[in-house]
């Protein structure tokens, strides 16, 4: 009795070091092949176990582990130690404290990349003066040089777009090497590209005589600088270094006002000056950089840029950036080329009381990155670490985890709408916000076109967040899609009410097309994240 009972105690240890091993066995073999590791002999088995072979005691153990109910979900070591990851990371996804905790992030990322911007407004404030604006250009000057800053943004955007993707590729590999060179050959291009757009709209203008050639030199100066200086401050994204844009910014501007202030140059000279610092601060700051890193890390990888297939792989995103910028100023060319409040002296005029609604209504859409920063942050976030706790046969509540997050972003985004809608509508209409620095009252034209505009740019920014879940994932053709045809439905739509109803309704033209940007990615959205599993898999 006593041996038998020690047989047992002996095939309850080994059943459980061979669980311990290798979890449920798939065949008799595993186990035989357990046994023999552990140093145990078959001329053992009898004395030790009760049993004639390794092979007769592996069945025994194997029949043990497939059919007891202790042993159904056995798990080796490794298993479980997979399985308290796992445990921690869904412990560690405590949603509310980490979604509140990217929200913050996100939103001061996004304040921080708002400085530049906001720095500009606060010089016109204090000094009626910034790195490309003044209080005192007359219309004609306003015409040239905000003329000079559309063009310049719309040819470089779609530059910006590729060396965000491309460079960030390289990047998230740690191939250095390989997000330089690109970076370079793309700002080659680019600057390029802008002579090149430049002295054809030269050539153009010299047979229709939009504009006097005086005009439009200064016009192609600052589009060629503005053009440079986003190029320029792109990099800057990809690789991790946003923090140098606003002291680039920071320094050109200030070096700008001391000259405007201080000495007798025309004040064009001035913003070329701080402009070309801000440029060069950027490029000597890449350089240093990449030298750094490069001396630091081993290089990966010897490749050359293939052109075609940059051009292959990036097209789209070429095209969505540009269609995005020309978007945004198409309301502004189809306000300032109307007549309807009386003869021009050029084809596109300014009109200060217009760009102010704008001004005002861009404030509260650039406040919005934050968010859309936070939205594809906690996106990724999740992303992968979902992938790894959802067994293969939850996809359903995988791809309804996402889209429950989805409109919860939407949500946060209409919400913090809102709030900047309403702080603006009191920095507009208060004793001691715009006309008390300013000392000028608004027309109602401006309130006419902020309060549109601020409608426009809602949709805009979720349309673009939409765009932002589609790209993470390699999407690019829908986005695209959606903005051309909504870049055609502003023009129209803009071109009609500016000509039949009155020019600051051009404003109409960008809230339609923003709208139908907004409800065509929506419509790739619902079923992107409906087959979220697949296009994640589809993805790598």
């Amino acid at each position: 009795m006593e041996i038998q009972e020690l047989h047992t105690n002996n095939i309850v240890e080994l059943t459980a070091n061979i669980k311990d091993k290798i979890g449920v066995p798939v065949n008799t073999m595993v186990v035989a092949t357990a046994i023999e590791s552990m140093g145990i002999r078959d001329k053992d088995t009898l004395a030790d176990f009760g049993q004639p072979s390794i092979l007769i005691l592996a069945q025994l153990i194997f029949d043990d582990l497939r059919n007891a109910p202790e042993h159904r979900h056995a798990k080796n070591a490794k298993e479980k130690i997979v399985a308290e990851q796992k445990q921690k990371e869904l412990e560690n996804t405590n949603y509310f404290k980490t979604n509140c905790i990217l929200f913050l992030k996100s939103f001061v990322l996004g304040i921080t990349n708002l400085f530049p911007v906001l720095l500009q407004f606060m010089m016109i404030i204090f000094f009626g003066y910034s790195l490309w604006t003044s209080v005192d250009f007359n219309t004609l000057q306003s015409t040239a040089v905000v003329l000079g800053v559309i063009v310049g943004m719309i040819i470089s955007g779609g530059f910006v777009q590729v060396i965000g993707r491309q460079a960030s590729f390289y990047w998230s590999y740690n191939d250095f090497e390989m997000t330089k060179k690109t970076i370079n050959y793309i700002l080659k291009k680019g600057t390029w590209a802008i002579l090149i757009a430049l002295s054809l709209l030269f050539i153009i203008n010299m047979f229709l005589s939009f504009y006097p050639n005086k005009v439009l030199i200064i016009t192609f100066v600052y589009a060629f600088l503005i053009g440079l200086l986003i190029l320029y401050l792109a990099p800057l994204y990809p690789i991790k270094q946003r923090w140098f844009i606003s002291v680039a910014v920071f320094a050109g501007t200030t070096i700008s006002i001391i000259l405007a202030k201080n000495t007798d140059l025309l004040i064009y000279f001035t913003h070329w000056i701080g402009l070309i610092t801000v440029i060069g601060l950027s490029k000597l700051f890449q350089h240093l950089f990449f030298k750094r890193i490069l001396h630091k890390t081993i290089k990966i990888s010897q490749n050359k840029i293939n052109t075609p297939v940059l051009l292959y792989h990036n097209y789209k995103y070429f095209f969505y950036g540009l269609f995005v910028y020309l978007f945004v100023f198409i309301d502004r060319i189809l306000a300032w080329s109307s007549e309807l409040d009386g003869l021009m002296p050029f084809v596109i005029y300014f009109k200060k009381d217009y760009e102010l609604g704008m001004d005002i209504a861009i404030v509260s859409f650039l406040f919005m990155g934050g968010v859309l920063e936070y939205s594809i942050k906690v996106f990724t976030h999740f992303l992968d670490l979902q992938q790894r706790l959802t067994n293969f046969n939850e996809r359903y509540r995988f791809n309804s985890y996402f889209t429950r997050m989805y409109w919860r972003n939407v949500l946060i985004l209409l919400t913090s709408s809102i709030i900047l809608f309403v702080i603006t509508y009191f920095l507009i209409t208060s004793p001691w916000g715009y006309e008390s620095r300013f000392h000028i009252k608004l027309l109602d034209l401006s309130y006419t076109v902020a309060c549109f505009g601020c409608i426009g740019y809602l949709f805009l920014a979720w349309g673009m967040m939409n765009s932002l879940y589609l790209f993470t994932l390699g999407k690019p053709t829908e986005p695209l899609k959606a903005i051309i045809i909504a870049t055609v439905v502003n023009i129209i739509t803009g071109f009609v009410f500016s000509r039949f109803v009155g020019y600051e309704y051009s404003v109409i033209g960008m809230v339609a097309g923003s709208m139908v940007f907004m409800l065509l990615t929506l419509k790739e959205n619902i079923s992107f994240f409906k087959n979220l599993d697949y296009n994640y898999y589809s993805a790598y």
